[in-house]
């Protein structure tokens, strides 16, 4: 089944976890990956990959001594996911992004450079919100960044408090059109 078909019935079952109708577009996973320094930034972290528009492109940037934790809460999404990546720099987890410091200590790992996160963060209970910002916060190095990308400005509020710094983008070519957060520790 098709990328797209498999995103929308999955979004039709699970509107609340899925924040578009359609995978994101190559020009917002381009303008995304840029922000990544893969020659430094060895830890990387997604969160909802859905079926992987920027699981794969990160995939062949990662240097041999990078790792990439993906979580993924969806069930079909995620064992898509498992069947494709043959990878043993990904480290794929079936678990709620709000258990990131777990994950990372558990494999050994202090914090990550960066985690982008695709979450529709509005769609989210207050809580489940709060506590994914705020332990991503806590799981940064110092200056790591936090990227999250919205169709909606909902999320301003939230990450420019928890933030030090917050720069914001958006990408038009995209659908729908989205707002990039770039969130600095």
């Amino acid at each position: 089944m098709s990328n797209i078909k498999s995103f929308t019935r999955e979004f039709i079952q699970n509107k609340k976890m899925i924040g578009s109708i359609i995978p994101s577009w190559i020009f917002l996973v381009n303008k995304i990956i840029k922000k990544i320094d893969f020659s430094k930034d060895k830890v990387l972290v997604e969160f909802g990959p859905g079926t992987g528009a920027f699981t794969f492109r990160i995939i062949k940037k990662l240097k041999p001594d990078s790792k990439l934790l993906v979580f993924e809460l969806n069930e079909a999404f995620y064992n898509s996911l498992k069947e494709k990546i043959k990878d043993s720099r990904v480290i794929l987890i079936n678990d709620s992004a709000e258990n990131i410091e777990f994950h990372l200590k558990e494999n050994n790992l202090d914090a990550a450079n960066v985690i982008i996160s695709s979450l529709p963060l509005t769609n989210l209970p207050a809580r489940v919100r709060l506590n994914i910002v705020n332990n991503s916060k806590n799981m940064l190095f110092q200056n790591g960044r936090y990227i999250q990308y919205q169709y909606s400005s909902t999320a301003k509020e939230l990450l420019t408090k928890k933030f030090r710094k917050v720069d914001i983008s958006y990408t038009l070519i995209n659908m729908p059109p989205a707002i990039i957060y770039t969130c600095y520790k």
